[in-house]
């Protein structure tokens, strides 16, 4: 725990810093607290920018690279921000890649006329793969928004998104 660390001033005035601050001052500004710190920039700002990365290197004097090299290996954070409603992840790790994640992930790409990595024409969903989501014994795994179907298949994922898209509506 850092006792003796300056207070180093957040990157602006918005008040959401003050949110980025109590999650590090809650664990005493130590750097063991860097993925729930980076969890709270993306739940305040959306994304994981700049600025913040820079300012959570200074303020728990955690290497930038460290920073980067988390925020890019985790799934959840993203560097930039998402213009879409809804997100859909799909794990193309060996055990969903075996079981059916590539037939999925290829099969939304079909229907919704959207790339893995990319955000429909409509805004309505943003694609997204991820190397592994921890969660093998489910293959083949998807995450929708928040809500993760397991053993899933390509039928119920795609009527899964399109129950959430019409609810939008």
């Amino acid at each position: 725990m850092k006792t003796d660390i300056a207070r180093i001033p957040p990157p602006s005035d918005d008040k959401r810093w003050r949110i980025i601050d109590t999650t590090m001052r809650r664990y005493g500004y130590d750097s063991h607290c860097l993925i729930e710190t980076l969890h709270s920039v993306q739940e305040a700002f959306g994304s994981l920018d700049d600025q913040a990365m820079h300012y959570i290197s200074a303020t728990l004097g955690v290497p930038l690279s460290q920073i980067y090299g988390v925020a890019t290996f985790y799934h959840l954070f993203t560097l930039k921000p998402r213009e879409a409603h809804h997100t859909c992840v799909i794990c193309v790790g060996t055990s969903c890649h075996i079981k059916g994640g590539a037939t999925i992930l290829s099969a939304i790409e079909k229907t919704f006329r959207v790339k893995a990595g990319q955000t429909t024409a409509d805004g309505t969903l943003y694609l997204q793969t991820a190397r592994c989501l921890g969660s093998c014994g489910l293959a083949p795994v998807v995450v929708l928004n928040e809500e993760t179907l397991s053993k899933a298949n390509q039928n119920n994922v795609i009527q899964r998104i399109q129950e959430i898209i019409r609810h939008d509506a």
